[in-house]
């Protein structure tokens, strides 16, 4: 089992990442400019091709483990060209650690399309309770496996299957209140209950949900990959659902780098620390 996470190069509309011990190559539309080195990408094992799906060995489409963050993740390649990490959001991690200490004991967290369970963990370790939330029953049961490999098995961690929507306005008719809310949207998706899901359309209405679960003095933190929510407007959306001042908002934008300093931009970020 190899140990972390690292963007080896872009260019030519592509990525190329070390995930452990396994590279992997995927398209993305900002990741232009020459290739730094084509031997690399020559050798890696596992490419991503939008009409051919995973090119690799039967060996490199196995499911592998890494090391992040003090945690175990379990990967594998998935049908959307995904392997079940988002890296961009590590660097999320210690701000939300900062404001679980800052909330007091066990303080109670809920992460909404929370996947395979990243940040729920960080959480856990950090000393918060956490409802986590996703509408895929495979998904979660990924979470699940990460929390048992990374000896989280009994943390205080509500695995909740469920869609977004419906779960969040039955929470807010039970009274519940929580000390931070982590949101990942998709830009498009459809539970089982609620439906399609449309950012672009439903983004406002749930977080104007979230604002009533939200204790007086709570954390948010909205992550976002889609385009057409830059890091202003994902601010905007934002402060306007929790009638909190510009001020008490930071935003900007989710990136990973090479070794020698080359931002690949993968989304946006808004976030609020308190009712300041």
């Amino acid at each position: 089992m190899a140990a972390g996470y690292e963007l080896l190069d872009v260019g030519g509309g592509a990525r190329l990442e070390r995930f452990g011990e396994r590279t992997v190559e995927r398209p993305h539309p900002t990741a232009l400019g020459p290739r730094q080195d084509a031997g690399p990408w020559r050798a890696a094992d596992l490419r991503w091709d939008r009409d051919r799906g995973w090119l690799g060995d039967a060996a490199a489409r196995r499911p592998w483990t890494i090391e992040l963050d003090e945690l175990t993740l379990e990967l594998r390649p998935t049908v959307a060209g995904q392997v079940g990490l988002f890296p961009e959001h590590a660097a999320m991690l210690p701000w939300l650690r900062t404001r679980v200490g800052a909330a007091g004991d066990a303080p109670e967290v809920l992460n909404l399309f929370a996947a395979t369970g990243h940040a729920t963990l960080a959480l856990a370790v950090g000393g918060a309770t956490v409802v986590h939330v996703d509408a895929s029953r495979p998904t979660v049961a990924w979470a699940r496996r990460n929390a048992d490999r990374s000896g989280l098995a009994d943390a205080a961690i509500r695995w909740i299957v469920d869609d977004v929507p419906g779960f969040s306005e039955r929470e807010v008719r039970r009274g519940r209140r929580y000390a931070g809310i982590l949101l990942d949207p998709p830009s498009y998706g459809h539970g089982p209950r609620s439906g399609a899901w449309r950012i672009e359309r439903d983004l406002p209405a749930l977080l104007d949900i979230c604002s009533r679960l939200l204790e007086p003095s709570g954390f948010v933190l909205l992550t976002a990959h889609t385009e057409s929510f830059p890091p202003a407007r994902l601010g905007d959306v934002l402060v306007a659902a929790l009638g909190r001042s510009r001020s008490a908002l930071e935003t900007g934008r989710l990136a990973v780098a090479t070794a020698d300093g080359r931002r690949l931009e993968l989304g946006a970020f808004a976030r609020s620390s308190g009712a300041a």
